[in-house]
């Protein structure tokens, strides 16, 4: 049975979607079989791997708002064992239309009960904010990954999203967990990056991930060519990071 795991900060611009692509690819590059859902309306996901959404095709957006299945929006990626539930701008007009439904922040799990059995991993990348789409992903969730940027405020932000967790917990699903915090952008000189890495480790112990992401051009690039940075720059030090890091996660579910 797969394991399904949202990637999710109430902070933007942690490199949560960057994690959610280039640990997808490099664990399908290990020969997983993964699923990685785009459940922001930014669909940066989705651009980031090289895929678009036309009209005609489905979406996040079709299987949350009319309940069609999953598998009519699954696409495959350029990555071989990476499949894709696409997102575009008009899942941004689930939020509004999902407020009067009774199963509102139920709709993913419902979907993606039915595909779990077929991958190994499936990865939610969630948007930056607290409404009824991220609900529906930690809804759905297994556990949640967290990418932190090392920076002053990124404490505050984990403050938020451990709070989230626990109501989360509490109200829609009891066996919600965290499964590991990732440090990202990580300067080891920088003595902030120190500082706010000790303060995440004495708060969550062995979650936190001993690979961190450096700060790397490659990484930042590869999403303007529709690219996993692993395929973009198979050399680079971002690319090099998440092949360590897809080796730890695998490690850590044994």
């Amino acid at each position: 049975m797969g394991k399904i795991i949202a990637l999710a900060n109430q902070k933007g611009g942690v490199g949560k979607t960057t994690t959610a692509v280039n640990l997808s690819a490099a664990l399908a590059e290990c020969g997983k079989k993964v699923l990685l859902i785009d459940s922001d309306a930014q669909g940066n996901a989705t651009s980031g791997l090289g895929c678009r959404c036309d009209k005609d095709e489905k979406t996040l957006y079709e299987v949350i708002i009319d309940e069609i299945d999953i598998n009519e929006a699954i696409i495959h990626t350029r990555y071989k064992n990476l499949d894709l539930c696409p997102s575009n701008v008009e899942l941004s007009g689930a939020e509004i239309e999902l407020v009067e439904a009774e199963d509102r922040a139920f709709r993913l799990k419902k979907a993606v009960a039915k595909i779990k059995d077929s991958y190994d991993f499936i990865f939610i990348d969630c948007p930056p904010s607290l409404g009824l789409v991220t609900l529906n992903a930690l809804s759905a969730a297994d556990r949640v990954l967290v990418p932190i940027q090392c920076e002053f405020y990124a404490l505050e932000g984990l403050a938020l999203l451990t709070g989230t967790v626990k109501r989360v917990r509490k109200s829609l699903n009891p066996e919600l967990d965290f499964e590991g915090v990732l440090l990202t952008m990580f300067n080891g000189r920088a003595n902030l990056c120190l500082q706010v890495a000790d303060e995440v480790k004495k708060f969550f112990k062995d979650k936190v991930y001993a690979t961190v992401i450096p700060r790397n051009i490659r990484l930042s690039e590869a999403p303007g060519f529709g690219e996993a940075v692993l395929s973009y720059d198979s050399r680079s030090k971002g690319a090099e990071s998440y092949r360590d890091l897809a080796k730890e996660f695998i490690k850590k579910q044994r």
